[in-house]
């Protein structure tokens, strides 16, 4: 079977969306996308003030909760 590869913003797109379960390839897509906006913040200071939605922070929280739970 054929598989589409998926870039880190599709994966947190449709997690989000709920066309994608949340699971571990949205956390670490998060975190990919994550290190990639430090690393642009550092490159630019145009880019200091750019951070995720408040829909992504709650995606994150999920992780936290679900691992103590």
């Amino acid at each position: 079977m054929f598989m589409m590869r998926r870039n880190h913003f599709e994966i947190v797109k449709d997690s989000l969306y709920g066309r994608m379960e949340t699971n571990e390839h949205t956390f670490a897509s998060i975190e990919v996308l994550k290190e990639r906006m430090e690393r642009l913040k550092q490159l630019d200071k145009s880019f200091a003030d750019i951070e995720f939605s408040p829909f992504v922070w709650s995606l994150k929280r999920q992780r936290k909760e679900v691992a103590v739970g």
